[in-house]
């Protein structure tokens, strides 16, 4: 037990995800459990340079498990990506009697939080809160499973309509340059195809996958294209398929924003919890920038290096689950 901490602060940074406030929760009260002070900055590390910050407690953070966002804001921070920004930060740290800080973020933050604890020797620990599920060391990032369901949700609706009228949908779902959320979404709603940036594909398999389902005599087609596309925007296939199949109606919806919106799913709060547990005991048996994620049902450590850089493959199984229930 690593008796020198005596005060943890947490933020929340870059992209809000469901699940965040679970995991501000579950920080606090595991912070309260061993007796110690815990406190919350605002906007990122944006308030922790200004100091704008708010004390917490076991009873402060209740009801607040179920809330989508993050109740202490976020921010990406242009002026803490400079050597001033981060000292300025560490002196509010310092002034404050912080002895150490929780990430809540994505692969930026988390390089952030390195660069503040490698240039001012503040201990660190990240919480993977990202829809995007593409970091390194961790199953899942928090936020994941609900934005899934949100997609699943929305397409689910979208098919109705598209049985009505027999028509040929591409939805567009969030992820940056992973196809997480795509390829998910596409075996939970019964996509017939789902675009995905880690896996070469061409506007000709896009054609020919229409022709099967015409094949097949489907009655309704929709195909999941993650954001990251490398052949082209929903807008530009939509246009490649209606020129190649004139008779072809074809509708692009882009979900957006929703799919960071939301209560968070229990597999999200239970693994908010998890993490944010794990966090705070991390940073009680001195670990230091890494961040703390679950794989196989077990909590462990990844070097913030190794969980930002590495990459996170797509199971290969579900991607051949996909293509065997999409004919």
């Amino acid at each position: 037990m690593n008796s020198s901490i005596q005060h943890i602060a947490v933020i929340t940074s870059g992209g809000d995800a469901p699940g965040m406030n679970a995991a501000i929760r579950a920080v606090a009260r595991t912070a309260s459990y061993h007796d110690l002070k815990v406190s919350g900055y605002y906007r990122g590390y944006d308030g922790l340079m200004d100091g704008d910050s708010v004390g917490m407690t076991a009873r402060s953070v209740k009801n607040t498990l179920a809330m989508g966002g993050t109740w202490l804001k976020s921010a990406r921070s242009e002026a803490f990506r400079t050597v001033q920004g981060r000292a300025i930060a560490a002196k509010t740290l310092e002034s404050d009697g912080v002895d150490a800080l929780v990430v809540i973020g994505g692969d930026g933050s988390f390089r952030g939080a390195q660069a503040l604890s490698e240039e001012h020797g503040i201990p660190v620990i990240g919480i993977p809160g990202t829809i995007d599920n593409d970091l390194y060391g961790t199953d899942h990032s928090i936020g994941f499973d609900t934005a899934v369901n949100t997609v699943m949700h929305a397409v689910d609706k979208i098919r109705d309509t598209a049985n009505s009228h027999n028509r040929f949908f591409l939805v567009e779902v969030m992820g940056r340059d992973s196809g997480f959320i795509a390829l998910s979404a596409a075996i939970a709603t019964g996509g017939m195809d789902a675009i995905l940036p880690e896996v070469e594909y061409s506007v000709d398999e896009l054609f020919e996958t229409v022709r099967q389902g015409a094949q097949h005599k489907k009655t309704s087609n929709i195909v999941i294209v993650a954001e990251g596309s490398t052949i082209g925007s929903p807008a530009e296939l939509a246009q490649a398929l209606v020129t190649e199949f004139p008779e072809l109606d074809v509708k692009v919806s882009t979900l957006g924003h929703m799919q960071r919106g939301g209560s968070p799913s229990h597999l999200d709060r239970i693994l908010a919890g998890r993490l944010g547990v794990g966090a705070v005991d991390g940073l009680l048996q001195g670990k230091n920038q890494v961040m703390v994620g679950l794989q196989q049902g077990q909590l462990n450590y990844v070097p913030f290096d190794k969980a930002c850089s590495q990459g996170k493959d797509l199971n290969l199984d579900l991607l051949r689950v996909a293509d065997i229930l999409s004919i």
